[in-house]
């Protein structure tokens, strides 16, 4: 499925004199096996964005192990402290990212968008709903990694009049046009519309594609809501005032994630680094640990194995590996659910979009009910694992509040470290325990804002470059703060 590769042949027709004035029509392949129809590209456009976004499995630049499991402090570094525990990032860590969302992602994303579109030679508006909705998900984790980037003329490179030098735009203008895109997506989609294969995300089934592209919708909504409220309420009432035409996710049925195989090259990219390569670099981080612990949460019996006294405990991070590695008896480490082959890599979930809603609840953004959403969330978040909440959790957790939602949301984003990196940059939440004086950290000791830009764009792009670090409105390095900052 990873390596899905797409074989043309093509006759070559060999006999001596045998040149006719009907030459072109012979050599004219009926079949038309040029054309890659969206059925093939599909499959692969999905699995390389989500491997690029959950996994990686080529050290140095696995964007979640490497990077935003870290700075989350979900998980810390036993050794290797250097590879991004401690705020450092290797060149290649941003240059094959980029390279890797743009290139395997967006391209073959717009491809499906244009051959299924209106008058395009595959015309079905289910696979262009279903790429604008896949294309729109990779263009909100590059610009809130990176800030500005190319948008508008991204993916004009094999248009009838190519872009290779494309403007940067403002992450505010890329909001818009996500949302934009989201809203166009749900229109596009039907169920009654003609099927789809090779979709290896929902199977075909369109109704979740629909939910998906509406809970997507309300996550870019929230998160920009507090540079732009009125038009963030606007598009947060009118999702949830029509179920209808409008569908979120109503379960963890819906959620949106990649169900692997136990056959490689499918599997799981955890497992792969893991069990497969053998790496053992990663225990639970002590902020992680002493949370749950402090809750009583049961999520961490899945989250983490225990240790050899039975205890779930972590490490401090950002530790050099001379002290790191004399935890390697005590902490623990990742838990064996996380490890599996067919272990799935989650987009977003019913759990996320109830915890949106309470934050959008609390802020004042929609009229619900908060401590209901906040309640419906943290229940989900335990049944996404086979888990139920334990009896005095809520009464343990207590009232609703902006502070505890974000808490409970990064609880319930362990794994999806790429969004919980957003949600803690863009509100400061949760709040992260003092750093141990023991730690040495890059970066002048701040936990990462953005990702630099790839030096392909210097050598490239660089008049357009220099735009969008202006609309950055700081340098480029990673500590600049972004658009949708609260605070």
């Amino acid at each position: 499925m990873k390596t899905i590769k797409a074989i043309l042949l093509m006759g070559v027709l060999l006999a001596g004199g045998s040149c006719t004035k009907e030459f072109d029509t012979m050599n004219t392949d009926p079949n038309n096996p040029t054309a890659i129809g969206p059925q093939y590209l599909l499959p692969y456009a999905i699995e390389t964005s989500i491997d690029r976004y959950w996994g990686g499995r080529t050290r140095f630049e696995r964007l979640n192990l490497d990077g935003t499991m870290l700075w989350m402090q979900y998980l810390t570094r036993n050794i290797y402290s250097n590879e991004g525990d401690n705020y450092g990032v290797s060149v290649a860590f941003y240059n094959n990212n980029w390279k890797a969302f743009f290139n395997d992602s967006q391209v073959n994303f717009q491809r499906i968008a244009s051959l299924a579109g209106t008058g395009g030679r595959f015309e079905n508006p289910n696979y262009e709903g279903i790429a604008i909705v896949m294309r729109t998900w990779v263009f909100s984790l590059l610009t809130d990694m990176f800030g500005a980037i190319p948008y508008t003329e991204a993916l004009k490179g094999t248009g009838d009049q190519p872009i290779y030098t494309p403007e940067y735009d403002s992450m505010e203008k890329i909001y818009a046009g996500m949302l934009n895109d989201l809203k166009l997506a749900n229109e596009k989609l039907s169920t009654t519309g003609p099927a789809v294969s090779g979709d290896i995300l929902y199977g075909g089934d369109i109704l979740k594609w629909k939910k998906f592209a509406n809970s997507l919708r309300l996550r870019l909504a929230n998160r920009q809501a507090a540079k732009k409220p009125a038009e963030s309420k606007a598009i947060m009432t009118e999702i949830l005032g029509d179920p209808v035409k409008y569908p979120v996710f109503t379960s963890n049925a819906d959620n949106a994630a990649l169900k692997h195989s136990a056959v490689l090259p499918s599997n799981n990219e955890w497992h792969q680094v893991m069990i497969q390569d053998g790496r053992t670099d990663w225990n639970i981080s002590k902020t992680l640990a002493d949370k749950l612990n402090e809750l009583n949460d049961t999520r961490i019996t899945v989250f983490a194995q225990p240790n050899k006294a039975g205890k779930y405990e972590g490490h401090a991070n950002g530790l050099p590996d001379a002290i790191a590695t004399t935890y390697l008896g005590t902490s623990s480490d990742l838990g064996t659910y996380f490890k599996q082959t067919i272990t799935p890599s989650v987009l977003m979930t019913y759990a996320e979009l109830n915890l949106i809603l309470a934050e959008a609840a609390v802020d004042g953004d929609i009229t619900g009910d908060a401590q209901a959403y906040f309640e419906k969330g943290i229940a989900a978040s335990f049944d996404q694992y086979g888990l139920k909440v334990p009896a005095d959790y809520f009464a343990k957790v207590g009232n609703v509040t902006k502070e505890k939602v974000m808490e409970q949301k990064w609880i319930a984003l362990f794994g999806q470290a790429l969004e919980a990196w957003t949600e803690y940059r863009r509100t400061g939440l949760p709040v992260l325990p003092t750093k141990d004086p023991r730690a040495i950290f890059e970066n002048e000791g701040v936990l990462p804002t953005r990702l630099p830009y790839p030096t392909t764009e210097y050598s490239l792009n660089k008049a357009k470059l220099d735009k969008g670090i202006s609309l950055n409105g700081g340098p480029d390095n990673m500590r600049t703060k972004l658009w949708w900052v609260e605070k």
